[in-house]
């Protein structure tokens, strides 16, 4: 698989885990951030603008909140590649019990650091 796309995966993994479980460990809000640079940006569906500290913030407050939150992945689409960067378009669909599914679209712009660690550097959504 390619590696963007697995990155794609494993973060949205976390971030079910950070979310829906109370009792998730703090490696976990540790292991998530670490993939976002600290020049992160973010669009949000609802037009707002995040940077790394809001985002952070956002999830160190939101441990838990989604209780029994399910994130699907698919239609993982490779836009543009090279050596330090890559632009991948997927769909997002979130589902708690009892609650409506949400389905976005998203654009997520990768880079590479000096390490060859995979960071996300911007986030656009869309509500679909």
């Amino acid at each position: 698989m390619n590696r963007y796309f697995q990155e794609v995966l494993d973060a949205h993994e976390l971030i079910r885990h950070w979310l829906g479980h109370p009792d998730a460990s703090v490696s976990v809000y540790n292991n998530l951030l670490e993939r976002f640079s600290a020049d992160f940006s973010m669009v949000t569906p609802s037009g707002s603008q995040l940077n790394y500290d809001t985002l952070a913030s956002f999830f160190r407050n939101q441990r838990g909140a989604r209780k029994g939150l399910e994130i699907e992945i698919e239609n993982l689409q490779l836009i543009n590649e090279s050596p330090t960067a890559a632009t991948v378009t997927y769909q997002e669909r979130q589902q708690q019990p009892g609650h409506e599914a949400s389905l976005r679209f998203s654009t997520a712009v990768f880079e590479v650091g000096n390490d060859s660690k995979i960071l996300w550097r911007h986030l656009h959504e869309t509500v679909l």
